[in-house]
């Protein structure tokens, strides 16, 4: 069977390390692939477009195609792989929309009743700051388009509100993302990650995760595309489950269906657990990272066969082994703004698995950074504090210049 990834993450590589875990005589494709997808599998080059690939599945007779990276997803890759006979996991173009265009998804949640902070929406740079001088509570200001996980500011006073509306409107630092924002809500409590596979009839939930989405410590600084995460999370509590399913996941369900916004593949419900209730802040049309490299290594079941159900009709169920694990994601220090790149990793060959490359390449035998995540190492323990020690006890072995990591993950 042949397989055909699309993304270039740490994501990426565990989804294809998965699939061979489970089947070795797979021959896994990645566009573009980094260091280590090119080590499981083979990296193809040169095909600029959505329409490029499509051509480069049906040429080389690829059996599923898996989209990891949104960026595909809102160039209506899906809409022309199925347009050329192709099979493959994601959402059409007007369902990638409630990943793409967070006013379309606020709308969806607000017509479903599916319960999320309370919002506005501004066009207009100075509607914005003259709603925000009005206003004396804290507050999340978010980009309408995507922005590689780093499109949410988080602003407790006027001058943190100014400094965040002229970074999205004025200085474009998201580009056309920043067109339009959403003023929402600040609601203080424990985030968590849920990821769902869609078979077009059902969602199926996959065990908790909690995201560590701030560059520095106790989850200060700029947000990032996730500095580490962690197996189930403490505070998906069952009371929590039960009002996360009543009051936002079957809801979701029955709008995608009656919207025929249906297709397979993962759902991602990014939550905000209060005091007594769960609320919906984001939906992702793909699995997360660094979500995606803590969670496989705990899925029992096979992930091709999840998968070929749903192309085939079939019931998905999944298994999970009753173990937690705790990924820490290494980066160029100075990331997500400005970092250097093309310094020499040490230590890599000394891991043991479960890790991922992200943002590194080898060359002339050497291993060397390429982005500003650079690795993800996994610890895998009965309880989360075994999990953590076994992670950072990895970590250890890994050295290289502006080498940066939290080391706060699990805590």
């Amino acid at each position: 069977m042949k397989i055909l990834i699309l993304g270039s993450g740490g994501r990426e590589h565990a989804i294809g390390k998965k699939l061979l875990e489970d089947d070795h005589s797979i021959h896994l494709y990645f566009y573009p692939g980094n260091g280590g997808t090119s080590i499981i599998g083979k990296n193809i080059e040169n095909h600029h477009t959505v329409l490029d690939l499509g051509f480069f599945a049906k040429k080389n007779a690829i059996d599923i195609t898996i989209v990891g990276s949104e960026i595909f997803l809102l160039e209506g890759v899906v809409d022309i792989f199925q347009n050329l006979e192709l099979k493959i996991v994601g959402p059409h173009y007007l369902a990638a929309r409630l990943e793409g265009d967070r006013i379309f998804a606020k709308s969806f949640m607000k017509k479903y009743g599916i319960r999320t902070p309370k919002y506005n929406i501004f066009y207009c740079y100075e509607k914005a700051m003259h709603f925000l001088k009005k206003n004396t509570n804290s507050v999340a200001i978010k980009t309408n388009g995507i922005a590689a996980g780093k499109g949410v500011i988080l602003a407790h006073n006027s001058y943190e509100y100014e400094k965040a509306l002229k970074n999205m409107m004025i200085e474009k630092k998201f580009g056309k993302s920043g067109d339009q924002i959403i003023i929402e809500k600040f609601l203080k409590g424990k985030e968590a990650s849920i990821i769902s596979f869609f078979n077009g009839k059902n969602i199926i939930p996959f065990l908790s995760a909690k995201d560590y989405k701030k560059i520095g410590e106790n989850e200060k600084g700029l947000n990032t595309g996730g500095m580490g995460s962690i197996v189930p999370n403490p505070y998906m509590t069952n009371s929590i489950w039960i009002d996360f399913k009543k009051n936002i996941l079957e809801p979701t369900l029955k709008g995608l269906i009656i919207e025929k916004l249906t297709f397979f593949g993962f759902l991602y419900f990014g939550l905000m657990i209060t005091e007594d209730k769960v609320y919906l802040l984001e939906y992702n049309t793909r699995i997360g990272d660094p979500e995606a490299q803590t969670l496989f290594p705990l899925m029992k079941s096979n992930f091709l066969k999840i998968i070929q159900s749903s192309f085939q009709d079939k019931e998905i169920y999944i298994d999970w082994k009753k173990l937690c694990s705790c990924c820490v994601v290494l980066s160029s220090r100075g990331y997500p703004e400005k970092y250097e790149s093309g310094k020499i990793i040490s230590g890599l060959n000394s891991l043991k698995e479960p890790f991922y490359v992200a943002g590194a390449k080898k060359k002339q035998e050497k291993w060397i950074t390429s982005s500003g995540r650079v690795l993800n190492i996994v610890g895998i323990g009965n309880t989360l504090k075994e999990a953590r020690k076994k992670a950072y006890d990895q970590v250890k072995k890994i050295k290289f210049e502006n080498l940066y990591f939290r080391k706060d993950i699990g805590l």
